[in-house]
């Protein structure tokens, strides 16, 4: 019933509203074409009496409905442009157990980086990683970039190199082996990161490990748009700490 983020399923959303459609298309054309009062007193009495179970279900529909408006207009106008909050099983905060999670920390929803174009996927990786702390994250990605789509310094002074695959499909082994092929050799990475919001294949990892690659998959990529600071989803040390 409920998506990956704790929101309403796409299928059943369209049934509720095309329900809800068909029955306030047949109210507005009682309407136009009948008597008022004999629709409400005859018509619609006699509706409900004869199919009491299709207008509980229409009652339910309009119900639900309602809730998502109401929720749609909360997001719209109760939160912060970046700070979206998941049910409890979704979110991750990055606030030490017992803390208090800080509402103004730049978080994602899955569903948002996968309705993001793949420019917009990029820019988002560069927005977590300065708010993590990182130092001048730029996203460098287009034609041409030779596997760079964002980089980045941390405070030990090494460089950060991230391809972000926005793919609905798990990403190859061919990618990974071409990320390999430039991140090191020619941008000098010292991290060097390949994000993939559908995660990867078995060789495309069995390759990444062989090669000393670092891979983000979709679980560790919830944990940071959620939130959590790169290096921890990661398990990456600082030598600053």
């Amino acid at each position: 019933m409920f998506n990956e983020d704790g929101s309403l399923d796409p299928l059943l959303k369209f049934l509720l509203y095309a329900v809800l459609a068909l029955a306030i298309g047949k109210m507005l054309w009682e309407w136009l074409t009948e008597d008022v009062s004999r629709w409400i007193t005859v018509d619609l009495w006699g509706l409900i009496a004869d199919h009491p179970w299709w207008t509980g279900f229409i009652a339910v529909g309009a119900l639900c409905l309602i809730i998502l408006l109401a929720k749609l207009l909360s997001l719209l106008f109760g939160a912060g442009t970046y700070a979206y909050v998941d049910s409890e099983e979704d979110y991750t905060s990055a606030a030490a157990p017992g803390e208090a999670a800080d509402p103004d920390v730049l978080t994602f929803k899955m569903k948002q980086l996968a309705a993001m174009s793949a420019t917009g996927f990029e820019q988002a990786c560069a927005d977590l990683l300065a708010r993590d702390g990182f130092l001048t994250p730029r996203r460098v990605g287009g034609a041409g970039d030779l596997g760079v789509d964002v980089s980045a310094r941390d405070h030990d002074d090494r460089l950060l190199i991230l391809q972000c695959k926005q793919y609905k499909a798990p990403v190859g082994s061919g990618h990974v082996q071409k990320f390999n092929g430039t991140a090191r050799l020619h941008h000098g990475a010292d991290l060097p990161i390949m994000i993939a919001l559908n995660g990867f294949t078995e060789p495309a990892i069995g390759f990444a490990a062989h090669h000393d690659l670092i891979l983000m998959g979709r679980p560790e990529l919830k944990r940071w748009a959620h939130g959590q600071h790169l290096y921890d989803v990661l398990g990456i040390p600082s030598t600053t700490e």
